[in-house]
C-alpha cells in the first residue's frame, strides 16, 4: 500500500491529478492493477488516503507548536515549525494543490484541507497572542496566505535555494513581522 501511495504522489506531482491514470500509478509502484484495487477503488480513493495522511501530519505539527516569543528561543521554535511545515508541503504538495485549487470534487478531501490549515492558523494565532502581537483574523490570514503561497511557489517551481538560507529568511520575516521580534542590532 505504501508503494502505491508514494507512486500516486509522484504521478500526481508529475502529471497533475486529472491527467494521472491508475495505469501510471501502478507502473510507477511496480505493482499490479489487482494490488491497486485491493487497496483503492480508484485514483480519487488514493488521493483521499493521501489527504488523510497529510491532514494528520499538519494537525500533529499544529499541536506541537511551542511558544514563539520575540526572543531567540521563540525564533528557534518558529524555525523548527516552519522547517517542518515546508517539509510537509514539499512531501504532500500534490495533495495540497488539489485542496487549494479545487481539483477534486470530494467533500471529504476538501474538508480535510480546510481543517488542517485552520488548525495551523489557530496554533499560529494563539502563539501570536501569547507573544503580545496582533493576531486578529486579517493578520493570521495574511500570515497563512504568505506561508502557503511561498511553499507553493517553492514546490511548483522546484527551486533549489539553500535550505538554511531560505529558512532563516522566512523565519526572520515572520518572527519580526508577526511575532514582534525586535530588529537586529546594526
Amino acid at each position: 500500500m505504501r508503494r502505491l501511495l508514494d507512486a500516486g504522489m509522484r504521478v500526481f506531482a508529475e502529471r497533475g491529478f486529472h491527467a494521472a491514470r491508475v495505469d501510471d500509478i501502478v507502473r510507477a509502484a511496480r505493482a499490479s492493477h489487482g494490488t491497486f484495487y485491493l487497496y483503492f477503488a480508484n485514483k480519487e480513493d488514493l488521493l483521499r488516503a493521501l489527504a488523510r495522511e497529510c491532514a494528520e501530519t499538519l494537525d500533529d505539527l499544529a499541536s506541537r507548536l511551542g511558544a514563539v516569543g520575540p526572543d531567540d528561543a521563540g525564533y528557534e521554535e518558529l524555525a523548527r515549525f516552519l522547517d517542518e511545515f515546508f517539509g510537509t508541503y514539499r512531501r504532500y504538495g500534490p495533495v495540497i494543490r488539489a485542496w487549494m485549487e479545487g481539483h477534486v470534487d470530494d467533500r471529504e478531501v476538501g474538508a480535510l484541507g480546510v481543517q488542517a490549515f485552520t488548525d495551523i492558523a489557530t496554533a499560529l494565532g494563539r502563539r501570536m497572542r501569547e507573544a503580545g502581537a496582533v493576531a486578529d483574523g486579517a493578520t493570521v490570514s495574511a500570515l497563512m496566505a504568505m506561508l502557503e503561497r511561498f511553499a507553493y511557489y517553492l514546490v511548483s517551481r522546484r527551486l533549489d535555494l539553500a535550505p538554511g538560507e531560505l529558512l532563516a529568511t522566512v523565519t526572520h520575516t515572520v518572527h519580526r513581522g508577526f511575532f514582534g521580534a525586535p530588529a537586529p542590532a546594526r
